[in-house]
């Protein structure tokens, strides 16, 4: 099993990322909060991984953290709850948002995540309850509780220079991706979008407006 890659950030479509390892190019599928957290392009990046094997395909999904890597391993054997469901929830809340929201059996904020309606969402609050039990605080944040992301990491964000003429488009297609309509998606995107804003940061926006 791959369970760690470390390489060369060759690019980011997000969801998706090409990460280059001793001259072999993964394409992994990452949730947003991981791909916030990922080096500009060109520079090296660590990721961890969960690799499935199917009939029809081999998938590499990624995380900035075993922490991540964990919750979503734990989302995966919830009935019903499939990698791209699992994908969907990473992508709008951090790893201890999500464990809150079970404690608290906050339904509210589960079904406004894209692909979980009532019934999934009451499945989520039951069958984690148990094996999110010992679940300590992690000290990795990605996200505040606010849902606003760390100062330190913003800047790093926002350093980005070069853009391409469609970031707005790939950000749309991003969020389709993780399952939103693409009427949520253009009217969340378009409420948000400033010239000049990386795709990462116009996600992670559209992101925040619709939670």
């Amino acid at each position: 099993m791959i369970g760690r890659l470390r390489g060369m950030l060759v690019e980011k479509n997000s969801p998706e990322i090409l990460i280059e390892c001793a001259g072999v190019g993964y394409e992994v599928t990452m949730p947003m909060t991981s791909i916030y957290a990922l080096p500009e392009l060109e520079q090296q990046a660590t990721i961890y991984t969960h690799f499935v094997v199917r009939e029809d395909a081999q998938l590499l999904y990624g995380f900035a953290n075993k922490v991540e890597r964990k919750l979503f391993r734990l989302l995966i054997k919830v009935n019903g709850v499939g990698p791209k469901l699992a994908l969907a929830i990473l992508s709008n809340m951090s790893a201890d948002q999500f464990v809150s929201c079970v404690r608290h059996d906050d339904i509210s904020a589960i079904v406004k995540i894209p692909g979980v309606g009532k019934k999934t969402a009451e499945r989520l609050l039951i069958e984690m309850r148990d094996r999110l039990k010992d679940w300590q605080a992690q000290q990795i944040h990605l996200v505040n509780d606010d849902g606003v992301i760390p100062e330190q990491l913003s800047a790093e964000l926002s350093q980005e220079t070069t853009f391409v003429n469609d970031n707005k488009g790939d950000a749309i297609n991003a969020l389709v991706s993780l399952g939103y309509k693409q009427v949520q998606a253009d009217k969340a995107v378009k409420s948000v979008y400033n010239r000049g804003m990386s795709s990462e940061n116009i996600i992670r926006d559209a992101l925040k407006s619709m939670i």
